[in-house]
């Protein structure tokens, strides 16, 4: 595909190694908060915004009318937030198979590098601060010099929906000036990954089948294609 201007990556699963952190932390939070949600569960919901999926979660339990709905999604959420930041604090960080070799390659072939995630801004920052990411970017996340590793980070908390709706994906194009959106590949780990990158209307919305999810759990969801690993990637940009 000789017009792609911009690839959009997940982090957590996609180019950061997945080392089941995030549902581990999840379901510590939800049985600190008495939450009763299967592994199963947890694993489906991977790749949204958290907080909604806490509204979702209270929402069946309670109702979003019951007194409590607000008050107990707050804590169920900042608990979370809590556990999930300690143990990024506290535990290495790593980047996937073939992640720095794939942006490299993109750098060399002048198509830009956005990150986009479920994860809010505060822990997003310290994923990309022990990862070096943070190098180049403004108090926007934008990359104005060219010199660093990516070209804009996006978190869940900068959009009015997360994932799986577009809203990440359209701030991307829109920000880094992308010409069009048939000019963009969308890749990530998760089905709501693929469903946001089919929302959009990218050219591409690739899944990766080494992160949180198999290939047989992806294909069952509309795709542009599904890789093992990152370095298939230059297949469909060569």
């Amino acid at each position: 595909m000789k017009n792609i201007e911009l690839v959009i990556f997940d982090m957590a699963g996609t180019t950061v190694r997945d080392q089941k952190e995030v549902e581990t932390c999840f379901a510590q939070a939800c049985k600190f908060t008495y939450l009763d949600v299967t592994e199963e569960r947890i694993l489906a919901l991977q790749g949204y915004s958290k907080i909604e999926v806490f509204r979702m979660l209270w929402n069946e339990k309670i109702g979003e009318t019951h007194t409590n709905f607000a008050k107990n999604v707050q804590y169920s959420y900042e608990n979370f937030t809590r556990i999930l930041e300690e143990h990024y604090l506290n535990h290495s960080i790593l980047p996937t198979d073939h992640c720095l070799e794939i942006f490299e390659y993109l750098r060399a072939n002048h198509i830009k590098i956005a990150l986009t995630t479920g994860f809010y801004r505060k822990v997003t920052n310290i994923i990309l601060n022990k990862l070096g990411w943070l190098e180049g970017l403004n108090s926007d996340y934008f990359n104005a010099s060219g010199k660093g590793i990516i070209d804009l980070s996006i978190a869940s908390d900068e959009v009015e929906k997360g994932r799986p709706q577009p809203d990440m994906i359209l701030k991307a194009v829109k920000t880094l000036g992308i010409s069009d959106i048939k000019n963009v590949i969308n890749i990530g780990d998760t089905p709501s990954d693929l469903q946001s990158g089919k929302s959009a209307g990218v050219a591409l919305s690739l899944g990766i089948c080494n992160g949180t999810h198999s290939r047989k759990q992806l294909e069952a969801n509309p795709n542009d294609g599904l890789l093992a690993d990152l370095s298939e990637l230059k297949a469909y940009l060569s």
